[in-house]
């Protein structure tokens, strides 16, 4: 008999369509471990909830347009399990059990929670969903035993969370869960075309996965580079400009932008030149992408199917491991 593979689980909240950032923060990773791992891709729509709430009615369609972007860039559903959160009670069940034995204050050190609660703008009027929010990615977590775990550096913090509450748990009830160790992407966090914060659709600072490429090219020369490079004939900074940050991530030419950096550092290049070149780089990676996710659209029916499947799985192998998470800690099963 096979030797079971490692567990990874990670996901995204279906807020729609997906970057370049998730394709460098974390979409390259999951594809890298697909074949060594045994993969479970969630659908957070109860981590949406947490801020998003009021959009419930947004929730299907952004659904099907972030996994069609899953497709798109190689996710395979035939290697690995997509499911919709909210489908699986077992995990807010896990939920439930996990915040019995971690402490509000502890909660509330978790730096993205002061960030998120600081971006609504609602003081300390914020709701325990958004607090136990933590807690619930422990959950989802936890609840398929994952070992592995891939994430931003912002959400390393959330990991720990999750390590400490397992060794609670196993301290309380007997070794059950193994702690899981997070996977960092080589390029964790991409800096939006502002030049500013991280690449977000709320900033509307990004470019999308299914961006045409009339709307890429536009996207590039709105970027911002060096403030202090005036004319072309100025030498201009290479570290820390955004759109060179962009040719190290997405430009397979290496001695196009080494040529490029050479000549921004000496004056001899323009800005609209090294832009054009990235447009070109990253439409050259786009469009394979765009092309399967043309596919998807015309099928969305089949994403469906895809996630319909996928939820059943996760749900029978998330009531077998509930049912062990109960006896092991000795509930009452009448």
């Amino acid at each position: 008999m096979a030797e079971a593979k490692p567990v990874l689980v990670t996901g995204d909240r279906p807020t729609g369509r997906l970057h370049l950032g998730h394709l460098v923060g974390s979409l390259y990773n999951r594809i890298a471990f697909q074949d060594d791992y045994d993969c479970y891709f969630l659908v957070a729509d109860l981590h949406m909830l947490t801020t998003h709430y009021d959009k419930v009615k947004e929730v299907e369609q952004n659904t099907l347009e972030m996994v069609m972007d899953w497709l798109s860039v190689g996710m395979d559903p035939g290697k690995s399990t997509f499911y919709v959160q909210s489908q699986i009670p077992y995990i807010t069940e896990l939920y439930a059990i996990l915040a019995m034995i971690c402490g509000v204050p502890r909660a509330e050190r978790i730096p993205t929670l002061k960030d998120k609660i600081q971006d609504m703008g609602v003081g300390d009027n914020y709701s325990v969903g958004l607090l136990g929010y933590p807690v619930l990615m422990a959950a989802d977590i936890l609840m398929f035993k994952a070992t592995k775990v891939p994430v931003g550096e912002d959400q390393l913090s959330h990991i720990e969370l999750t390590r400490e509450l397992a060794r609670r748990f196993n301290f309380l009830y007997g070794e059950f869960f193994q702690e899981p160790d997070p996977v960092i992407s080589k390029t964790s966090r991409l800096v939006g075309l502002d030049g500013d914060r991280k690449m977000s659709k709320s900033l509307d600072n990004c470019i999308y996965l299914s961006d045409d490429v009339g709307q890429v090219n536009k996207r590039v020369m709105s970027m911002f580079t060096d403030p202090n490079r005036i004319r072309a004939d100025i030498p201009g900074k290479v570290e820390g400009n955004p759109v060179f940050i962009y040719h190290d991530a997405f430009n397979k030419n290496t001695a196009e932008i080494d040529d490029l950096k050479d000549r921004y550092r000496t004056g001899n290049v323009g800005d609209v030149e090294v832009k054009k070149k990235l447009s070109a780089a990253i439409n050259d990676l786009l469009e394979p992408i765009r092309e399967k996710r043309s596919e998807y659209e015309s099928r969305p029916d089949d994403v469906r199917d895809i996630l319909r499947e996928g939820t059943k799985r996760a749900h029978d192998k998330a009531h077998e491991n509930m049912d062990q998470i109960i006896s092991a800690m000795g509930l009452f099963k009448p």
